[in-house]
């Protein structure tokens, strides 16, 4: 088998490893029960199944300018996917959108009350400054 062979068929492996992890993604936002659980579906497996679609799709294409454009979607892809889970997330939590009873962990309830008082407009307790220390 030559090289060619040999990277056609990472290729396809890559393509179709890629597409069977962004199907399960898919399948993963309609079935799961919670926001948080929906945001992990959308974030992680999604991101590595276009990830591996995009280095299917270089390994076949083989051309400086498509692998150039191909790494500047992925990078794209990996710098905001994060960041939008994120968000999302942190702004479904004030609203209740988040089955608690589901967390194992919750990190954030000490500072839910803060974000929603801010939310809400109420004015920010005030925090006494601190007193200068005595040497």
């Amino acid at each position: 088998m030559s090289a060619d062979g040999v990277l056609d068929t990472l290729a396809a492996i890559c393509l179709i490893a890629g597409a069977l992890l962004s199907v399960a993604a898919g399948v993963a936002l309609a079935r799961f029960p919670d926001l948080l659980f929906r945001m992990h579906a959308a974030a992680k497996p999604q991101v590595l199944g276009l990830l591996l679609v995009l280095l299917g799709c270089a390994l076949r294409l083989r051309n400086g300018v498509d692998i150039t454009t191909l790494v500047l979607v992925g990078a794209f892809q990996l710098a905001t996917a994060p960041v939008a889970a994120h968000m999302v997330g942190r702004t479904a939590y004030p609203h209740h959108d988040i089955r608690r009873d589901l967390l194992l962990t919750d990190e954030f309830a000490p500072h839910a009350e803060r974000i929603g008082a801010d939310r809400d407009g109420a004015p920010r307790p005030s925090v006494p400054a601190a007193a200068p220390q005595e040497r």
